[in-house]
């Protein structure tokens, strides 16, 4: 029986966006393979995702986005904190990536299922299937 590769421990900080607002987020961890069934109808999600929800290779990523995801393999590799990614609700009721988008599809791309995120707890109610 072969064990799967063990994930580096992942080490988050605080997103900047929430500092100040400390009572307006609050901190979870989502999972990730049901945030990405509701992000994929974003209008966002076409650079990471394909039409049928499913991740890119890594070629496939457009130039900046390939360049953020090295980036941040590295600071992984180093065991340097990552900023917590932001959540919202978006206007078609889907999940949104508000902030540090980079971090949470990356993190997905590696397999990750659990990620610490920041989500406003006015729509904690809303969160409540994606916890």
């Amino acid at each position: 029986m072969t064990k799967a590769p063990v994930k580096p421990p992942v080490t988050f900080k605080d997103n900047k966006i929430t500092s100040g607002k400390e009572g307006a987020y609050r901190v979870e961890n989502i999972q990730v393979g049901k945030v990405l069934e509701s992000w994929k109808f974003s209008l966002f999600s076409f650079e990471w995702l394909t039409p049928d929800g499913d991740m890119r290779d890594l070629s496939e990523l457009p130039e900046l986005e390939q360049e953020k995801y090295q980036k941040i393999m590295l600071q992984l590799s180093r065991n340097e904190p990552l900023e917590r990614p932001v959540l919202g609700i978006g206007v078609m009721d889907n999940i949104e990536i508000g902030s540090r988008r980079d971090i949470f599809l990356t993190l997905a791309k590696q397999g990750y299922n659990k990620l610490s995120v920041h989500i406003p707890t006015a729509n904690l109610e809303e969160f409540t299937p994606y916890l």
